[in-house]
């Protein structure tokens, strides 16, 4: 796989490399499929304990390939290819550490923020670029960064779409760790191997606990709600509550 680099060390840290340098490793409809392949086989194999997710030469991941060929497939597939790289990176039951140097903009941006921890260094840029393109944004980006900034700031992150370095984004709280330049991959390492003196079992246990309690978002919200109102709408102190509004008197409750 000349695009993706898998590469084990023998103690249970796998390491993934992106590896279009030439293109500031943007991801292809064939990277997209390779990768979820690649995170598929990690999650199948209990000697794989921590995945840590780089990029070659200099860059991360400047994004889907907007300049490559068209494969055919109708925009709705070509997002379900998209979203299953996407699955499987946030699904993976073992921890994933994302070691960022220079570009990381668009999906790649939001990569580093789908993986548990995030490490750069001071030459990486980081960029919700999609309306600059004319697109909006994809891979996770509208849930992660609602749930891990707010909505207002998130709004301005994804319709202007600015360049911000390392260090503002983690003064945003979406980056672990800044370090100096070429450091990132070493401290990724670090943590790795903190990381596998932990218990995986209970340590896989305790991200989908986390993944779990963080994954209500607004759309199931609102079926929710309309569930609830159907419910709702099912009680004799539902109706006795609207006659008592439009009979303009005070409404008597059985609790049924």
């Amino acid at each position: 796989m000349g695009d993706l680099l898998v590469e084990r060390d023998g103690t249970g840290v796998v390491t993934v490399t992106l590896n279009r340098p030439a293109r500031k490793n943007a991801m292809t409809r064939d990277g997209w499929i390779a990768f979820t392949r690649v995170l598929d086989e990690i999650a199948a194999r209990a000697d794989d304990r921590v995945l840590v997710l780089t990029g070659a030469g200099g860059a991360f991941c400047s994004g889907a390939d907007l300049g490559a060929s068209g494969s055919g497939d109708s925009p709705r597939r070509a997002m379900q290819i998209v979203n299953a790289a996407l699955f499987a990176l946030r699904d993976l039951p073992q921890p994933t550490i994302a070691a960022v140097s220079g570009a990381a903009v668009g999906a790649g941006f939001n990569m580093a923020l789908a993986c548990d921890l995030a490490v750069a260094d001071e030459t990486a840029r980081f960029s919700q670029i999609f309306s600059r393109r004319g697109l909006s944004v994809d891979f996770g980006g509208t849930w992660l960064l609602t749930h891990m900034v707010g909505l207002h700031r998130a709004k301005e992150l994804a319709f202007f779409g600015r360049i911000l370095s390392a260090r503002e984004v983690h003064d945003l709280g979406l980056l672990n760790s800044v370090v100096p330049e070429g450091a990132a991959l070493a401290r990724a390492g670090e943590w790795a191997r903190e990381l596998l003196g932990l218990a995986p079992l209970a340590l896989a246990q305790t991200k989908e606990l986390l993944n779990l309690a963080a994954s209500g978002d607004f759309r199931e919200s609102a079926l929710r709600e309309a569930a609830a109102q159907n419910a709702n709408g099912a009680t004799e102190d539902t109706r006795e509550a609207i006659s008592a509004f439009l009979e303009k008197r005070e409404p008597v409750f059985r609790n049924r």
